[in-house]
């Protein structure tokens, strides 16, 4: 499994935190997917049938981010980890959920979770 496609940096702005203006105001999300997979059945054919659809993967994301809101950004990365082994051909995926504003006084940086699942840890 050493092919892998990646999007990065789809931003987003939803409603996920624990404190109360965060689930009020939302805030924005910049979230990368790497996808691992066989795709040499692509590269071989140049068939988009083989291949794995960036724009579903784009708007998985987003719906998943946006559709159910989290306090934590370990369970919106897990929710995400969810959502692609189960929508796509990926039989791994990391994903990073950044918090670009994350309301720590005096930080001026992002806090990010990194999560990387396959679909064996989907079965547990």
């Amino acid at each position: 499994m050493n092919d892998c496609i990646d999007l990065r940096g789809i931003q987003i702005y939803a409603y996920h935190g624990v404190l109360d203006a965060e689930k009020k105001l939302g805030q924005r999300f910049v979230v990368d997917v790497t996808l691992f997979g066989d795709f040499s059945q692509a590269a071989r054919t140049d068939d988009l049938k083989y291949a794995m659809d960036y724009s579903q993967v784009h708007t998985l994301v987003c719906d998943a981010m946006t559709q159910k809101n989290f306090d934590l950004i370990e369970a919106a990365a897990g929710h995400l980890c969810t959502v692609l082994l189960d929508k796509t051909m990926a039989e791994k995926v990391e994903v990073v959920v950044e918090k670009t504003t994350p309301p720590i006084p005096g930080f001026t940086g992002q806090a990010l979770v990194r999560l990387v699942r396959d679909r064996q840890w989907l079965k547990s």
